[in-house]
């Protein structure tokens, strides 16, 4: 069996909000009885990409558990790059990673696109992918994980800066049964869909969460600030992907005000 945390959207703005609650769930992880296989977190790290705020990230989101982290449309590739994984600030080339464990392997695709809010996996990303696809045994499961959803989800603003170009993608995650499930983040909202025939989950907001259309009338703004962060734990075993939800951080929640996605 495999157990690992995904969470998403931090946006450490030099703030103490945004620390407080990413801070509240790592310490929830961290004050496991048992290992994690990993904790994969899904972009938008920083709120404006400056050095200092991944500074702060490579600081709170530090773990007894193996950390792999991706970027999101909020964040700069070159100061992410250099605060948080040690490389050039001059670098702007996508940020790809793969973590393998003795278990499972997770892919971090980077579907940010310097200066816009949509996403895309770039030519040379699914290169990437592709190369730790065929590089993987059959029977190992992967699990590929990117900032932006490859769908809609009946989400109006955030429909519009989803991940476009998900059609080489899809083709991709076809070609190889291993592929278990997707995970992204970006809406800020708990979901779970399919994609090429695969789950796909959404992280919850850890900053924020989105109100959902039919949540909302005249009177509400489109992020309820009041809500505490959550995390999902995925547990994979015999074929079969369970996720459970985890609301963390609860006194925490009224600190702070709006936050957007």
């Amino acid at each position: 069996m495999i157990v690992f945390a995904h969470l998403s959207d931090t946006h450490f703005d030099g703030g103490a909000r945004s620390v407080e609650r990413a801070r509240a769930a790592m310490d929830h992880l961290d004050a496991l009885p048992h290992d994690l296989d990993a904790i994969l977190v899904t972009g938008d790290i920083a709120d404006n990409g400056t050095a200092a705020e991944y500074d702060t990230a490579r600081t709170v989101l530090a773990s007894r558990h193996p950390v792999l982290i991706g970027p999101g449309n909020h964040d700069v590739r070159g100061p992410y790059r250099a605060g948080l994984l040690g490389g050039s600030a001059d670098d702007d080339t996508p940020v790809n990673q793969v973590l393998r464990t003795e278990s499972a392997v997770y892919a971090m695709c980077d579907s940010s696109i310097p200066g816009r809010h949509d996403g895309l996996l770039a030519p040379e990303t699914l290169a990437w992918l592709s190369g730790v696809l065929d590089e993987t045994p059959s029977d190992v499961p992967v699990f590929i994980a990117f900032h932006h959803p490859p769908v809609e989800l009946r989400i109006p603003t955030l429909d519009v800066i989803r991940q476009f170009g998900e059609a080489d993608l899809a083709d991709l995650v076809e070609r190889h049964p291993n592929v278990a499930a997707l995970l992204c983040g970006h809406v800020h909202s708990p979901a779970a869909t399919t994609f090429a025939g695969r789950p796909l989950l959404l992280a919850p907001g850890i900053v924020s969460t989105v109100r959902l259309p039919w949540e909302r009338d005249e009177h509400a703004g489109h992020i309820d600030p009041l809500l505490p962060p959550m995390l999902t734990f995925n547990v994979w075993d015999s074929g079969r992907l369970t996720t459970h939800y985890r609301v963390v951080g609860a006194n925490d929640a009224r600190v702070g005000g709006d936050r957007h996605a």
